[in-house]
């Protein structure tokens, strides 16, 4: 399944990309599928993107949760939580 992947804030600083376009394995069928894929890769994927951070993922551009099942060619765009006042 062929994804395009954005980056956003703090996530792209520290990954030092903002956007990538992969080819998933069939084993990844959800977003939390695909973030589990991406933290593999080792560091700095696994430190950004750990199963304990919390962040906020959009599909399409819609904010969704990580059950959330993928389809070929989405975007799939993953951001740091929002905090302000």
């Amino acid at each position: 399944m062929k994804l395009e992947l954005r980056f956003f804030a703090s996530l792209r600083e520290a990954l030092g990309v903002s956007q990538e376009s992969i080819t998933a394995p069939e084993s990844v069928k959800t977003i939390a599928d695909l973030r589990a894929h991406l933290v593999e890769r080792g560091a700095p994927w696994s430190d950004v993107l750990a199963g304990g951070k919390v962040l906020r993922c959009a599909f399409n551009q819609h904010m969704v949760d990580a059950s959330t099942p993928l389809e070929d060619g989405a975007e799939v765009a993953f951001f740091p939580p929002v905090t302000g006042g």
